[in-house]
């Protein structure tokens, strides 16, 4: 959210996170004797409780005062950009059987190149994730990665690599290379 400026509801709930940490702090401070000496006790008390208050308001209040369809609110995204680049696994080989911590993987992309810094999004532009089971384990710049088994127990695991655009986002249709690899019992 911090990383792409967010949208004006991502905005107002992270300031909302903020400002509850702050108003927690000092009513937290006064509490424990460690700050804030002027601070009469009642209003330390009232501070956690807006504390709270403001942390618990930031997960809902942000959506309703910037409701969908509204100026500044989150719309619908406009359509992708399509890329015709191909991605594939050179290694390892679909349904490897993976003995150590680490796996090396080696990836070929086609028709797009690897940008290591923010640029404008094209559809022969981007950067590489890297996902075990489902779950993002790598934002490579790259087509070498190694990664740490160390997590990932007995039995199948799927490994997904997908080329995405300069903004993190999925082509439309996504550029994605899938295999299995297998880890044995210990």
């Amino acid at each position: 959210m911090l990383a792409h400026n967010g949208t004006p509801d991502e905005q107002f709930a992270i300031a909302m996170v903020f400002a509850a940490l702050w108003v927690g702090w000092i009513g937290r401070s006064r509490l424990k004797g460690t700050g804030f000496g002027r601070l009469p006790r009642p209003a330390a008390y009232a501070a956690v409780v807006a504390a709270a208050a403001l942390f618990i308001g930031s997960a809902f209040l942000p959506r309703l005062l910037f409701p969908p369809g509204q100026p500044g609110a989150v719309v619908s995204p406009a359509p992708r950009i399509a890329s015709s680049a191909t991605l594939a696994f050179v290694r390892p080989a679909d349904g490897v059987l993976a003995t150590g911590t680490e796996l090396e993987v080696v990836l070929d992309l086609r028709g797009g190149s690897i940008v290591t810094v923010s640029s404008p999004v094209t559809g022969d532009t981007g950067h590489i994730h890297v996902s075990i089971d489902g779950t993002l384990v790598s934002m490579t710049y790259g087509t070498v990665q190694v990664l740490d088994l160390g997590p990932y127990g007995p039995g199948t695991h799927t490994l997904v690599a997908e080329y995405v655009a300069a903004d993190h986002q999925a082509f439309s249709p996504p550029v994605t290379a899938t295999i299995t690899f297998r880890r044995p019992a210990t």
